[in-house]
């Protein structure tokens, strides 16, 4: 499994817009090939800033099935108009997991 961490920094005053948009978009990325789920976070410290976080089965399913698909035009097309700064993007594996 591969877990796509996403940073999204959302312009003020747009954060219940911005999680609006991110909950009618959840079935672009659910009915995606590979997708296994998602979870949005919202930082504590900076209340703008988001990670978005997605589980993918492969590394391929997030940068090449999804990307070049019309589900990730219609989650940019919902999303895209709160962001402040384009998003950052990485990818990562468990390590370890403790308790």
């Amino acid at each position: 499994m591969v877990y796509e961490i996403c940073e999204i920094h959302v312009k003020e005053g747009d954060a219940a817009a911005f999680e609006a948009a991110v909950r009618e978009a959840a079935p672009f990325f659910q009915r995606s090939k590979g997708c296994i789920g998602l979870e949005l976070q919202r930082t504590v410290e900076s209340p703008s800033k988001y990670r978005l976080v997605i589980r993918w089965e492969t590394l391929d399913d997030h940068i090449v099935h999804f990307r070049n698909s019309e589900n990730f035009q219609e989650w940019r097309k919902l999303a895209g108009p709160f962001f402040a700064q384009p998003p950052h993007v990485e990818h990562a594996t468990v390590a370890l997991t403790a308790f």
